[in-house]
């Protein structure tokens, strides 16, 4: 397609309206099952064309069956719309919201669809990310050109918010978590404690092509500074790994890391999760469950701290990011060195790392995933 057919969000399109137009808004995520019928069916959504071996699908579907086959994330989404809606109509915005998930229903498909049928012609996407990879912003802008090449010319276009990964909003409703935290270890062991933000690991190629390390870290450090925990007592570690085991994915794991520091002598952690916004399932079963088994094992002292959900200060975050985008001349407030990330994305920003074009890019509908050594490619 030529670049002049193109529309927001993919790169090199061009908008039929002006910036500060906005006449939805989207909350965009990654979904999940609501039952233990969808559990297979969602996994093999997520997995699609990445050669996972059914094994490991219903190892992973056991997580889900420990909650009843429900992923909390569909109502947490919810929640987080309906705070945003106060949140929104408090301060005279009365856009409506809209919701598409990438792997479950409603869908992304169904979302543009509904935003189509009732006359919206330019949306504001809200991703459930604060932090720049391909999986957390590119493919989500991915997912959505493919959902308005399904709908055909009268889809509407789909602009994002900035990342907040360094907003004052984000970074104080999580050291408000933390101060919380910390408060529920005993007071006479409360300033040794080490504080573990925790953040989805994603593979090493992904990585280098992104600043996630980069923002994970300069969120943590404001979290500790805000909360007042020394440098010496926080780490960022990782959750949640998958994937080929020949490929390198972020390090430590949690699991990894809590056994070295009962081996340094720390008695208690506080684990954050830092790199999420929601207390989904995978921060349920990874943290919740493993990590915390681990941490009894071990006899280290164990507090898991909240994702910022609806937190009322992450919600007024949301809110002024929305703002920001109907007046250009607001601030764009961001704590240290680092800025206020951009609203729209470079050509060359958050790439797989796998030399996969995105679906607007010459050549993407022909591309095929390179032979690992000693295996054939993909037969054609």
């Amino acid at each position: 397609m030529p670049a002049s057919a193109l529309k927001p969000p993919a790169d090199g399109s061009v908008s039929s309206h002006p910036d500060a137009f906005f006449d939805a808004i989207i909350l965009v995520s990654f979904g999940g099952p609501e039952g233990m019928d969808d559990v297979m069916p969602f996994l093999e959504n997520v997995t699609r064309g990445r050669g996972i071996p059914r094994e490991r699908l219903l190892e992973v579907a056991h997580h889900y069956e420990l909650f009843g086959g429900v992923s909390p994330i569909n109502g947490q989404n919810r929640d987080l719309i309906a705070a945003l809606r106060s949140e929104l109509d408090a301060h005279g915005i009365d856009l409506p919201i809209f919701y598409g998930n990438r792997n479950w229903d409603p869908t992304l498909p169904d979302a543009l669809g509904a935003m189509r049928d009732q006359g919206i012609k330019r949306a504001l996407a809200i991703y459930t990310t604060g932090f720049s990879c391909y999986s957390g912003c590119r493919q989500y802008r991915e997912n959505i050109y493919d959902a308005q090449q399904a709908l055909g010319d009268d889809a509407p276009e789909v602009l994002k918010v900035r990342m907040f990964y360094n907003h004052p909003g984000f970074i104080a409703a999580n050291v408000d978590i933390v101060t919380r935290a910390l408060a529920e270890i005993p007071a006479e062991r409360r300033d040794a404690a080490n504080v573990v933000f925790t953040a989805h690991s994603i593979p090493g190629p992904m990585a280098d092509a992104s600043k996630y390390e980069l923002q994970l870290r300069e969120t943590a450090r404001l979290v500790a500074e805000g909360a007042d925990v020394a440098e010496s007592r926080w780490q960022l570690v990782y959750q949640s790994r998958s994937g080929a085991p020949h490929m390198p994915w972020l390090e430590p794991d949690i699991c990894d890391h809590l056994p070295a520091l009962k081996e340094a002598g720390v008695r208690d952690v506080v684990v954050v999760p830092i790199g999420f916004v929601s207390d989904h399932m995978e921060v349920l079963f990874d943290l919740d469950e493993e990590a915390k088994l681990i941490a009894e094992q071990l006899e280290l002292g164990y507090v898991r701290a909240p994702s910022v959900g609806t937190h009322p200060l992450f919600v007024a975050m949301l809110r002024e990011l929305v703002q920001e985008r109907l007046d250009p001349a607001l601030p764009k407030r961001a704590l240290g060195d680092l800025g206020p990330s951009h609203d729209s994305c470079p050509v060359d920003c958050c790439k797989p790392g796998t030399g996969k074009p995105s679906p607007w890019e010459p050549g993407a509908a022909d591309w095929q995933p390179p032979a690992r050594p000693g295996q054939p490619g993909r037969p054609q």
